[in-house]
């Protein structure tokens, strides 16, 4: 049996954002901001599909930029929040210890600049609260840039409340919405967000295709210098074809919203029921409060590199963490910022489903993954001092 379970490292296109997409690679090919028939062509499919992004998230269109993924949705928004702070003489930036690394290394980035990055601690069941945030707020503070829920572990934070707080001291609040849209309803305007980025390839659209949500008012600075586009705010030629895509599957992933999350719960919560029997692991984050496709465990004795290319023998999909630094020998900042010790934060499993996942699949997750767990325990010197009791158990 394949079983693809990596949904929130990239997600399979739907059929609708194929077949939206191919007129815009066939025919209207044009350049959007040429003047000829099949250029403006272009540009209507361009102003539609900033109008159906816009439609989901309850905002204008003239309020949508559109961005080649996440991360860059995540830098412009924060950059741009940071020089109007500094022409200000604000430089106070509010966020949380397990963001993904678009936000922290442009954070980083940012402090190298004389900026006072301030990190919140998410706690145990890695969440922060709108207490927290409005504790931490100063005088200078220019923004807060908290993710909608987290990429890793699936918790979600209280963007509503979080947002009020914003608006009460007059600070402009981001959220890396990158997770989240497409299985959560977002609402920009009742959640008070000021920014908020998406990325096309986590709902089912292309990759290399995002936008940014700023709010009417907020200056917005470039990033990419270049032509005209984007009201001059991001230069260079739009993927027309990629952003038609990413607009026709946000639709139809908001559509179904509620179907999807109710299907991906009922399966999430059989897996994290079947993995919880494994002895000496541990869910990461809270059982409840946490995105309807997201499973996140850790075992205590083994490396999560071993697992998934055991699991992968087996068909199965899944990985360890963000996508992102996947490649790295460290343990997840994520774990860690939970209080995951750093040798059972290295044997951690992240396994992310979507609406096409079946309960089947879900069966065979839970008969595989304790077989491969106790064969590398079988065989790891850790185990045996665990076993032995020259070393404590943690979990």
């Amino acid at each position: 049996m394949k079983v693809y379970v990596d949904n929130a490292a990239t997600t399979k296109m739907s059929r609708t954002a194929i077949d939206s997409m191919i007129p815009y690679l066939e025919s209207v090919y044009g350049n959007p901001s040429s003047l000829y028939t099949i250029g403006q062509e272009a540009k209507e499919a361009l102003d539609k599909a900033r109008a159906d992004v816009a439609s989901c998230f309850n905002c204008s269109e003239k309020e949508i930029y559109f961005t080649s993924g996440g991360s860059e949705a995540d830098n412009q928004a924060i950059i741009s929040a940071a020089r109007i702070g500094e022409r200000k003489g604000k430089k106070h930036i509010i966020s949380t210890a397990f963001e993904h690394h678009a936000v922290l290394h442009t954070l980083k980035k940012l402090e190298k600049e004389g900026f006072e990055i301030e990190l919140l601690p998410v706690g145990e069941k890695g969440n922060v609260t709108e207490e927290q945030v409005e504790k931490a707020i100063k005088d200078d503070t220019c923004l807060v840039t908290i993710m909608y829920a987290n990429n890793e572990i699936g918790s979600i934070m209280p963007i509503r409340e979080i947002g009020a707080v914003c608006r009460k001291h007059n600070v402009i609040f981001h959220t890396d919405s990158v997770q989240a849209a497409g299985h959560v309803k977002i609402d920009v305007k009742e959640q008070n967000i000021d920014m908020l980025s998406i990325s096309a390839h986590k709902f089912h659209g292309p990759k290399g295709v995002g936008a940014l949500y700023v709010r009417k008012g907020i200056p917005v600075s470039n990033i990419i210098e270049g032509g005209a586009q984007e009201r001059g705010k991001r230069g260079g030629t739009e993927n027309v074809a990629g952003i038609v895509s990413m607009a026709a599957a946000l639709k139809e992933a908001v559509a179904h919203i509620d179907e999807n999350a109710a299907k991906m719960t009922e399966i999430r919560d059989r897996i994290i029921s079947g993995l919880s029997e494994i002895p000496h692991s541990a869910l990461n984050g809270d059982r409840e409060n946490r995105l309807p496709n997201n499973i996140n465990f850790c075992f205590e004795g083994i490396e999560g590199e071993s697992l998934l290319l055991l699991l992968d023998a087996k068909g199965i999909s899944a990985s360890s963490g963000s996508a992102c630094t996947s490649g790295s020998l460290d343990p997840s900042h994520v774990l860690l910022a939970i209080g995951r010790p750093h040798e059972v934060a290295h044997g951690s499993l992240r396994i992310s489903l979507c609406e096409w996942n079946t309960m089947e699949e879900a069966e065979y997750i839970i008969s595989e993954v304790p077989k491969v767990v106790e064969y590398l325990r079988n065989m790891s010197p850790m185990w045996k001092d665990l076993t032995s009791g020259k070393r404590q158990f943690i979990l």
